[in-house]
């Protein structure tokens, strides 16, 4: 689908629809997006789940070997909202494809504050299977591939790419949303009620 399809079709997907909730959530995701730059350590309502998806991610891709089972806490945690963003979008369902973006974007802050420790390893970590099995995924990985000293800036780029995420979570959830106010059919509802 060309932008323009999208646009057009996301204009008529409005129609009707209510805007008072998706602007609540809009709201937050504004407030974590800001947390998030402002505070690595920030820690959204999207935390426990990115975190259990994060822990399954190393189930899932224990099969393929020690560094993708150590890798695959992070891959999947930012896979899941990317396929999301498609499950929402074969459904037409534009904002939950923003809300999606903004999902995706706390995992990328999370993955680069990770990134950012793994030379310091001072984060506190965690593990279904106790404090002793614990392994530092980032240290791991970059050791591995011997761009150790590399952490600051691929954290970096992550936090850049979770900004951008962000911003497009708030860009087309935003114009969505203003969409759904100043939509003549909604505007005539409100009238027929007051």
């Amino acid at each position: 689908m060309k932008p323009g399809e999208f646009l057009s079709d996301a204009r008529s997907w409005v129609k009707g629809r209510l805007p008072y909730i998706r602007l609540l959530l809009w709201v937050y995701l504004l407030y974590a997006g800001i947390r998030h730059i402002s505070n690595p350590l920030y820690g959204s309502w999207f935390d426990p789940l990115n975190l259990g998806i994060h822990e399954l991610g190393h189930f899932v891709f224990m099969p393929f070997g020690k560094f993708l089972e150590i890798a695959g806490g992070s891959i999947l945690q930012c896979l899941v909202p990317i396929i999301s963003i498609f499950m929402f979008y074969k459904q037409k369902d534009y904002f939950a494809i923003s809300v999606s973006f903004g999902w995706f974007s706390t995992n990328l802050f999370d993955v680069a504050t990770y990134i950012g420790d793994a030379r310091d390893m001072e984060l506190p970590l965690v593990s279904p299977f106790g404090v002793e099995h614990v392994i530092h995924d980032w240290n791991y990985l970059l050791r591995k591939m011997g761009i150790i000293t590399l952490d600051d800036t691929i954290a970096t780029l992550v936090r850049i790419l979770g900004a951008a995420s962000m911003l497009l979570c708030l860009a087309l959830g935003g114009w969505l949303i203003w969409l759904m106010f100043t939509n003549k059919p909604f505007k005539h509802t409100l009238e027929q009620v007051n």
